[in-house]
């Protein structure tokens, strides 16, 4: 009778678990709140008399502590031999597709700057007449060229062989610190894990520093101007990225101090691998595109 109740696939089968519902109920109060906020600002009147953050910053702790639980369950299924080879399998799919719906988020900001790098000056004379048809407030804001004519809320682009040339470095080099972390994993050196993840999650933090002083030293502001919109867009949502992907490999870090993972076993450190050297890709070509192609002259030091 007992033998009926076996396990005979190599399938995990899910416990019941609060952390989709709690995730979903948790989300929506963050957005929600975070629509209270926007219309609260400035003296907004709000929405349905709620103003203020208050109610955003109950999703966020929500939307947190979900992912706090959620992939702590995930670590005991781990811990507990539930995760065979066709569930590794699929949790890479899993990763795979997550990366590749974050491509499509840099996709429409790369988007965005082309458009306004390529065509700066999008206007036509129609024939046989005076009217003139096209974008003609960028041409108007960008002087139609690229980079921008000077103007109150854009002076000059950054030198690309300053700052953003030393971040590109501490991020390769981050790059091939996570790599020797990850072959030390599979030779069984655990010394060799621990410096190397110990020594991305530095790189990380201090790519992060770098990027915030770059900001604050920018000859261009965020609003007002389509040279700022555009660059701040692309650029702080990498930086987003970086920051979300040195917490992930953080965790990597305590996790292997604690004695998790083994050569066969590591699909949490390998996911996180996979992400920074996505975010190592993305960063080169921002610095290709951005920095490098569209820098014009003169530029800011």
């Amino acid at each position: 009778m007992a033998d009926a109740h076996a396990k005979h696939h190599d399938y995990h089968l899910l416990n019941p678990s609060p952390w989709p519902i709690v995730g979903s109920a948790s989300a929506f109060v963050l957005a929600v709140g975070l629509i209270v906020w926007m219309k609260s600002m400035g003296g907004g009147a709000g929405v349905f008399g709620m103003r203020g953050s208050w109610l955003f910053g109950i999703g966020v702790m929500g939307v947190l502590y979900t992912m706090f639980m959620w992939w702590r369950d995930v670590i005991k299924e781990a811990h507990a031999g539930d995760h065979t080879p066709v569930v590794r399998i699929h949790l890479r799919y899993g990763m795979i597709m997550f990366i590749a719906s974050e491509v499509m988020f840099f996709v429409a900001w790369f988007w965005a700057f082309f458009d306004a790098a390529l065509f700066p000056a999008a206007v036509h004379t129609l024939p046989n007449s005076d009217q003139v048809i096209g974008m003609v407030d960028r041409n108007a804001l960008t002087g139609g060229v690229w980079p921008p004519k000077p103007s109150d809320n854009f002076h000059a682009t950054f030198d690309p062989w300053g700052l953003p040339l030393v971040n590109t470095l501490v991020l390769l080099l981050s790059g091939t610190t996570v790599t020797w972390a990850h072959h030390a994993l599979l030779e069984n050196n655990r010394k060799g894990l621990i410096w190397g993840l110990t020594l991305t999650v530095i790189l990380g933090i201090f790519f992060t520093v770098l990027q915030a002083y770059e900001y604050g030293h920018a000859a261009f502001n965020f609003h007002g101007h389509i040279y700022g919109a555009t660059f701040f867009m692309a650029t702080g949502f990498h930086g987003a990225h970086v920051i979300i992907g040195t917490i992930f490999l953080a965790v990597c870090l305590i996790r292997a101090l604690s004695g998790d993972f083994t050569p066969k076993q590591h699909f949490g450190f390998e996911a996180a691998a996979w992400y920074w050297h996505f975010v190592d890709v993305v960063w080169l070509f921002l610095f290709a595109c951005i920095y490098v192609w569209a820098a014009g002259v003169p530029a800011a030091h």
